[in-house]
């Protein structure tokens, strides 16, 4: 299989008018990813090398997007909708290079996996000139189906046209093929129009198939890895589908998942065994974690690199940028951006360190906040190693602390501190005795008073 050549089609062209919004139907996401990038990467799973992409509602838009999902892949534009068979001779050009192996997939169909895929280029490596993905819904009303004698396919029945026995055929027409590209333009090529739409039928190809004595047969997909998505109802459905897959692999490789239902994972999250994850926690795009790490409840986790044996949360925001090294502690109600937390430091509570070091076994008191943007430009602050940084202090930057500095609590600190130094930079307290209960007294007088006019206008 390795030593045949593979093209993916994929159709991407609907507009998507029943998810009733401005962005292509298959650039709508599913764990962080547009759907037709899921389409992209099952195809390159399967092996396929080439791609493409074809496009027509936002085909700007699409563009731009397939540059990040699928840089190598070309995108061709169907630009009157005549049916399925149409769209995929809009990748003519490519169709024509000579893969042994061409799949015909659809944008809007995230859930296929690889293997569904490979079964059916395998049935091409056997003979098959033609090879159908077909699944079983819980319900096949609605559906093609797919009807079979002896091993082969015979024909795609559409439900309207099928007899009382055929409807109660479970196997239905996933939409998905594999053709041998030795077949693939001639079969395309013969696809004719006369139906009720005037349109082109990519599933006639069979009845095609079979009149020119070529062999046509069926594979089986899972329910799921069939869905295609049509509304918000249907793009729900398939994220919870797949979050489900994630979870359940994740706790396959060794991470514990105390609510599993609760844990939101993004396409690309990397997380290592003997992490626990606690309930309700968020894993954006580009989140690594190492082994051993502890995510506690109500975190928000994105673009960060999180080492062995931290610990996170709850309720921690970390954000692009933010890098975790081993054993480090970002607490609860704290927020990091764009900074290393360097090994054992501890960023306990009620904290903010954005754009900043903060170095090996330092302490970062409740309520410290860097101060990296001036409303223009953002600068960095440098903690070092055993730094002790008081609650409640103000680091402005461009600063650093040194080694084993010290801030004292409540301190504005806007100069650099040099090494094992005490730093304060607040005002001096002062005390009058007495003074509180006459203050006290003076307020509750007029409290009194207040009260007694508002009663007397009433």
């Amino acid at each position: 299989m390795s030593q045949r050549s593979c093209l993916s089609v994929i159709l991407a062209a609907g507009e998507g008018t029943r998810m009733k919004s401005a962005l292509p139907k298959v650039l709508h996401q599913i764990a962080g990813l547009p759907m037709v990038a899921h389409v992209v990467r099952a195809a390159e799973a399967a092996g396929a090398s080439s791609q493409a992409l074809v496009i027509g509602y936002g085909a700007d838009e699409m563009r731009k997007a397939a540059a990040k999902f699928a840089p190598k892949a070309e995108t061709f534009v169907q630009e009157k909708r005549l049916g399925t068979a149409h769209a995929v001779l809009a990748a003519r050009e490519a169709i024509s290079r000579g893969y042994d192996d061409v799949l015909v997939m659809f944008g809007d169909t995230p859930l296929i996996d690889a293997d569904a895929l490979m079964a059916a280029r395998f049935r091409l490596a056997e003979g098959a000139a033609v090879v159908v993905i077909g699944f079983r819904p819980p319900n096949p009303t609605g559906y093609g189906r797919l009807i079979e004698k002896g091993g082969k396919l015979t024909a795609i029945r559409e439900e309207k046209d099928c007899s009382a026995e055929e409807r109660k055929i479970g196997f239905c027409n996933a939409g998905m093929m594999a053709v041998a590209g030795a077949h693939a333009l001639k079969l395309l090529d013969a696809v004719g129009n006369k139906n009720a739409k005037g349109e082109y039928y990519l599933t006639d190809i069979v009845e095609i198939a079979r009149a020119q004595g070529l062999d046509v047969v069926a594979t089986e997909a899972s329910f799921e890895s069939a869905l295609g998505i049509n509304n918000r109802i249907d793009l729900a459905q398939a994220e919870a589908v797949w979050q489900q897959r994630r979870r359940h692999a994740a706790m396959l490789s060794g991470v514990t998942l105390i609510a599993p239902e609760t844990v939101y994972f993004s396409y690309d999250t990397e997380i290592g065994a003997d992490t626990i994850v606690e309930s309700n926690v968020w894993f954006g795009p580009g989140v690594k974690i190492a082994n051993g790490a502890k995510i506690h409840a109500f975190s928000h986790i994105e673009g960060a690199t999180i080492g062995s044996n931290c610990d996170v949360g709850p309720f921690a925001r970390l954000r692009p940028g933010a890098d975790l090294r081993t054993k480090a502690k970002v607490g609860n109600f704290c927020e990091v951006k764009q900074a290393v937390i360097e090994e054992g430091a501890k960023v306990n509570h009620l904290t903010y360190i954005g754009d900043a070091r903060v170095g090996a076994r330092a302490n970062i008191g409740a309520g410290t906040i860097t101060c990296n943007y001036d409303g223009y430009s953002k600068f960095f602050t440098d903690i070092g190693e055993g730094a002790f940084i008081g609650s409640n202090s103000s680091l402005v930057a461009p600063i650093t602390i040194g080694n084993g500095g010290y801030i004292a609590s409540g301190s504005v600190i806007t100069e650099s501190v040099p090494d094992e130094a005490l730093a304060f930079g607040r005002a001096r307290q002062k005390t009058i005795p007495g003074k509180g209960k006459e203050l006290r007294e003076r307020l509750a007088s007029a409290a009194a008073a207040k009260k007694k006019a508002a009663g007397a206008d009433n």
